[in-house]
């Protein structure tokens, strides 16, 4: 077992594990820690407590203290000076001709390094546009290009749920989701009903995805034959999340009828299968 501190950075949802070298953190106590990027301050979301060393990557790096009034005014006039740094680049950029939609911008904790986060169509020669502001600003400039999901994480939306986006307040990272996925829930594949407030699809069609695919399985396959008490019938439709089946069926008077019956009222014919599923397109979005 190993002590450790959970401490989240701005614009992440992922916690990073600390060794919390001796100092007692309650939830939501600041931090600053030594990262790839040097020191940075983050915001401790789990308290110290023992946990498992394959949880952890060891060597834990240390936190170098627990954030001082000075440390948190500090990122207050660095997240203040973001607006500053945007308009400016807005208007350097504009004068460049370069086509990028500026995102955030954001300081390092010690202000040794600005980075600006932006998104783009294609490439952008921005070398130009680093040189300008590097005399305007006299830190070390970074640009750095996001995508559409990203996007939508940094500045946070309502999805159309209502709630806020996944990606803004618990994904810590983003999964694969693809088309195959909209298609074992029976959804209908208009773009506009399976894609989120960034234009890609719903992070949310993974996380039922598993029950999706196996009750896919045990259902039985659209236009194949079933038993049932009323008589022998076609498979029109099933409903996944009530496991059951819309079947056309042949009555003994001669008349068709359309009537849902449960999954284990069926005597079930030709079933979906894996290889089918295996077999839809899964273009990732």
């Amino acid at each position: 077992m190993a002590i450790i501190v959970g401490i989240k950075f701005r614009n992440s949802n992922k916690v990073y594990y600390f060794d919390p070298s001796g100092i007692d953190f309650a939830e939501g106590d600041g931090a600053i820690v030594e990262t790839a990027r040097g020191l940075e301050f983050g915001t401790v979301s789990i308290p110290n407590r023992d946990v498992s060393e394959k949880e952890i990557v060891s060597p834990l790096k240390p936190v170098v203290r627990k954030a001082t009034d000075a440390d948190i005014a500090k990122v207050e006039k660095n997240l203040a000076d973001r607006t500053h740094a945007l308009q400016v680049i807005r208007e350097k950029a504009a004068e460049l001709g370069l086509g990028m939609k500026l995102v955030d911008a954001e300081y390092t904790f010690d202000r040794s390094k600005l980075i600006f986060y932006f998104t783009a169509e294609g490439r952008v020669d921005f070398r130009e546009l680093v040189r300008t502001l590097a005399s305007i600003f006299k830190v070390r400039i970074e640009l750095r290009q996001i995508y559409e999901r990203d996007d939508t994480k940094m500045r946070g939306a309502l999805a159309a749920c209502g709630r806020p986006c996944c990606c803004t307040t618990h994904l810590s990272d983003f999964e694969k989701v693809s088309i195959k996925m909209a298609k074992v829930q029976g959804l209908s594949l208009n773009p506009q009903k399976i894609s989120g407030v960034c234009g890609r699809l719903l992070c949310c069609l993974k996380y039922e995805n598993a029950y999706y695919s196996e009750v896919f399985k045990l259902m039985p396959k659209v236009g194949s034959k079933v038993k049932t008490a009323d008589g022998e019938g076609v498979v029109e439709s099933n409903d996944l999340i009530k496991q059951t089946t819309r079947v056309r069926v042949l009555l003994k008077d001669g008349n068709y009828d359309v009537r849902t019956y449960k999954l284990e009222e069926l005597g079930i014919g030709e079933r979906q299968s894996s290889a089918e599923i295996d077999a839809m397109p899964d273009t990732e979005e």
